[in-house]
């Protein structure tokens, strides 16, 4: 890693960036509205996984967003690609090596609840590790029991809702339950998730939660809610409708985020 964080640091430039935002599934188009951005290929940087998951560019960029420094990582790698939970240790030990204490987490899900249609935003409170995996298997320091009572940050929670409200857009509030993937679930898993308590359901972000945690970053995540669970609608899932309504809630999830960290993260 060591010679990722020196690639990264000779193009920070006047950038200190405090906020690292990891960018799911149809979410890049968020880079475009950086200011000055340098984008450095995941292929380019030792120890940085690269996704064969379309709608994952796989790069760093660097830049201001609302006038403030950002790190981005556009794509990431999920556990279903190769088996490995801990696919995204890597980048996020590089963002922390770089001065990133506030991580901002995104994806694209799936709606278990009538009232968040495809388009919505829904900002996760809290998630169920359906999967049975952790990124954290292997590790041989006590590092590894990390408490998660509060894994995601109650100011920047707030920080959240705040810039909803000042750009006056619904953002809701849920559990969201990481399935591995890739296939999606079945009706019945979906109705499991719904009593178990969940509010949405995706194949991400829960590893990132773990080892961002670990590494002492607080954390604050949000979905773009991209259909129904199976048997909701009676219709098929498939990516491209994934990739197809991404970016109409992205759109209202970038203009919260821009706005929140323009703030300045919390208050």
């Amino acid at each position: 890693m060591k010679a990722a964080i020196d690639l990264l640091s000779g193009r920070l430039g006047s950038h200190s960036p405090r906020y690292g935002i990891v960018l799911g599934s149809g979410l890049g188009s968020l880079v475009d509205q950086l200011e000055d951005a340098v984008r450095i290929p995941y292929g380019d940087l030792p120890s940085f996984p690269v996704s064969a998951v379309s709608g994952h560019a796989g790069e760093v960029v660097i830049g201001s967003l609302g006038g403030v420094s950002v790190v981005m990582l556009s794509g990431r790698v999920h556990f279903y690609e190769k088996g490995d939970a801990a696919a995204m240790r890597a980048p996020l030990e590089v963002l922390k090596a770089l001065g990133v204490d506030s991580l901002i987490l995104t994806n694209s899900a799936g709606s278990l609840r009538e009232d968040m249609p495809p388009g919505s935003v829904m900002q996760i409170s809290d998630h169920i590790n359906y999967s049975g995996m952790n990124p954290l298997i292997g590790e041989e320091s006590d590092k590894r029991f990390v408490g998660m009572t509060n894994a995601y940050d109650a100011e920047l929670a707030a920080a959240m809702q705040h810039a909803a409200e000042r750009t006056n857009i619904p953002l809701a509030k849920g559990v969201y339950m990481w399935f591995s993937g890739p296939s999606f679930e079945t009706p019945a898993e979906i109705r499991m998730a719904r009593i178990l308590g969940a509010d949405a359901v995706g194949m991400s972000t829960v590893p990132e939660v773990i080892i961002a945690r670990m590494l002492g970053m607080r954390v604050a995540a949000a979905s773009v809610i991209t259909n129904y669970g199976a048997g909701m609608t009676g219709s098929e899932l498939s990516h491209d409708e994934t990739k197809d309504m991404a970016p109409v809630g992205g759109a209202r999830l970038a203009a919260i985020l821009k706005d929140m960290i323009a703030a300045g993260g919390n208050e």
